[in-house]
C-alpha cells in the first residue's frame, strides 16, 4: 500500500482523491494527447432506415454498437450543484489527478481482433461514447425511442441519474504492443513488473491489453460506463477481469478528511494532490525527454489487487497494529508526534513498519500518486471476507516508482496481514484534446503530424488546469 496523488479537473471541485502515507507526487509536465479528425459515422437510424431490408444491418450494427454523437452534444455540460460532470478534454487525462470519487469500475481486457483498422474505429467509438457518457448524456442514440426491431445504443441504466463526476481513463498494456506491429512503439518505461515477495499472483485477476478505469460518485454510473463501452466493444474486445471498489483510500484534496482503508487506519496522508503541479510534473506526468512522444502527458499506472487478512487482523493488538503502521490508529500521527500532517520522524518506528519503508526518504524520493479503493467480494468459502484494497497508483516511471518501493516493502511487517493476488501495468496516454481527437491516435495514427501533436502542449504546461476545464 503505497502513496500517489492525480490531477484532473471538474466543474465540481469539492470532493476529494486517494491517497497513502508512503509516497509523494510529482509535478504536471504538460503536454497533450494527439490530435486529429475522427471519422464520422452516420447514425444506426439513418444506416438501418424503416424498411425491412435495413433489419440484418441493425442486427449488425447492434454488435458491433457504434456510438457517435448527435449534432450540438459536444457542448460544455451544466454542473448541477451535485453530481457535475467532469471535463473530459483536456492536455492529461480526467481521472488521475482528479479529486478522487467515491465509487469504481476497473476493467482490464482483451483484444480479438486482429484487423487494426476496426482496432482504432474501436477506440473511436469508446472516445465518443466516454465524451457522451462523462457528460451525463446517454451513448449514440440512447436506451429507447429508437427503432423497435434493434437493440438500442444505450442500455439504460443510468437514464436519470446525474453524470456523478464520472471520469474514463484509459490505459494500453505491455501485451497490446504484441499486436498490430506496435513492438517498436512500446515505451521503454512499461516493463513487465518484477516477482516480489509474498506475490501469490492469480492470472485470471492480472494482466489484460488495455483497461478502462472508471470512477464516479454514484456505483450505477460506473457501472454503466464500463457495460456500454464492453458492448460496443463486442466481438473486438472481451473483458478479461474486472474490479468494484467503494470507498476511497487515499485523496488528492489535502484539504479534505483523510479516508480510512479497511483495517481501520487513515490511508494517503502525504498522497500528491491534484493542486499540486510541480509534483505532478516531477513525479507523474511524462515529459518530452522521457519519450516516446506518443506518451507526453501520460502517466503509466499500476493496478494491485491486494487481498487483506481481516480476521486475523481483527483479533490484533491495537499497540502491534499501530507498530505495524508507524501511526496511531485514531488521530493518524506518526509515531512521536501529535497530529496527522506532523512530518514523520522515520527512525523513531520500528525498522519494519509500513510508512517507514514506503516513505519517499525511504526510497531515494521514489513518489506514487495514488487512488486506491476499497473493496469486499464476499466470502472465500471458508468464511472468510474477500476484501481488500484495489492499489491503482500513477507514476511517470515505473523503474523509479512502483518497482523500488514495493521492493523496500518486501520487509513490511503488514505483509503477514496482506497478500498481492492481481496485477497489471499500464500506459495511460495524454488527454483528448478536443472533439476530433481520440483515445490514442497519438500511437495508431499513420500520420506523421500526429506523433508531434502530443509535443505541442509543451508550451502550455501551466495551462492543465484551464485546458480541462473548458468542455466535457
Amino acid at each position: 500500500m503505497t502513496d500517489t496523488t492525480n490531477t484532473t479537473n471538474t466543474t465540481d471541485t469539492t470532493d476529494a482523491t486517494d491517497a497513502t502515507d508512503a509516497s509523494d507526487s510529482g509535478q504536471a509536465a504538460e503536454p497533450g494527447g494527439a490530435r486529429g479528425a475522427d471519422s464520422r459515422t452516420p447514425t444506426r437510424r439513418s444506416l438501418i432506415g424503416w424498411g425491412g431490408a435495413g433489419l440484418a444491418l441493425g442486427a449488425a450494427a447492434a454488435g458491433g454498437a457504434v456510438a457517435m454523437t448527435r449534432s450540438g452534444d459536444d457542448t460544455e455540460p451544466t454542473a448541477a450543484a451535485a453530481g457535475a460532470a467532469v471535463a473530459f478534454h483536456g492536455t492529461n487525462q480526467a481521472g488521475i489527478a482528479t479529486p478522487v470519487q467515491d465509487r469504481l469500475h476497473f476493467a482490464a481486457f482483451d483484444v480479438k481482433t486482429t484487423d487494426r483498422a476496426a482496432f482504432v474505429q474501436l477506440l473511436k467509438d469508446w472516445t465518443e461514447a466516454a465524451r457522451r457518457m462523462t457528460a451525463g448524456h446517454a451513448v449514440g442514440e440512447g436506451a429507447y425511442g429508437g427503432l423497435a426491431e434493434a437493440p438500442p445504443d444505450d442500455t439504460g441504466e443510468a437514464l436519470g441519474l446525474k453524470p456523478s463526476r464520472l471520469t474514463l481513463t484509459i490505459g494500453f498494456g505491455p501485451s497490446l504492443f504484441d499486436k498490430f506491429d506496435l513492438a517498436d512503439r512500446r515505451p521503454e518505461a512499461l516493463v513487465d513488473l518484477p516477482k516480489f515477495a509474498g506475490d501469490n499472483l492469480d492470472g485470471n485477476r492480472s494482466g489484460g491489453d488495455l483497461c478502462v478505469q472508471a470512477c464516479a460518485d454514484d456505483p450505477q454510473v460506473a457501472v454503466h460506463a464500463i457495460r456500454n463501452l464492453a458492448r460496443i466493444g463486442f466481438g473486438k474486445v472481451v473483458i478479461r477481469w474486472s474490479q468494484l471498489g467503494f470507498g476511497k483510500t487515499s485523496s488528492t484534496t489535502p484539504e479534505a478528511q483523510t479516508p480510512r482503508n479497511l483495517m481501520g487506519f487513515k490511508d494517503g496522508t502525504r498522497n500528491i494532490a491534484g493542486t499540486e503541479t510541480d509534483r505532478l510534473k516531477k513525479f507523474v506526468w511524462v515529459e518530452e525527454k522521457d519519450g516516446p512522444a506518443w506518451m507526453v502527458g501520460g502517466s503509466y499506472l499500476v493496478a494491485r489487487r491486494i487481498r487483506m487478512n481481516i480476521e486475523t487482523w481483527d483479533r490484533t493488538s491495537l499497540q502491534e497494529q499501530e507498530d505495524i503502521f508507524g501511526r496511531d490508529k485514531g488521530e493518524g500521527a506518526p509515531v512521536g508526534k501529535a497530529k496527522e500532517r506532523d512530518k514523520p520522524f522515520l527512525k523513531a518506528m520500528k525498522p519494519d513498519a509500513h510508512v517507514r519503508l514506503a516513505h519517499p526518504d525511504t526510497n531515494a524520493g521514489a513518489t506514487l500518486l495514488r487512488r486506491g479503493y476499497s473493496f469486499t467480494d464476499g466470502t472465500d468459502g471458508l468464511g472468510r471476507l474477500d476484501a481488500g484494497l484495489f492499489f491503482l497508483a500513477y507514476q511517470r516511471d515505473v523503474r523509479k516508482g512502483f518497482i523500488p518501493v514495493q521492493r523496500s516493502l518486501a520487509t513490511d511487517a503488514l505483509n503477514e496481514y496482506i497478500q498481492h493476488v492481481g496485477s497489471a501495468v499500464f500506459a495511460v496516454p495524454p488527454g483528448v484534446r478536443d472533439k476530433d481527437d481520440w483515445w490514442g491516435r497519438a500511437l495508431f495514427s499513420t500520420d506523421p503530424k500526429d506523433s508531434k501533436v502530443s509535443t505541442e502542449s509543451k508550451s502550455s504546461t501551466n495551462s492543465t488546469n484551464s485546458t480541462n476545464s473548458k468542455e466535457a
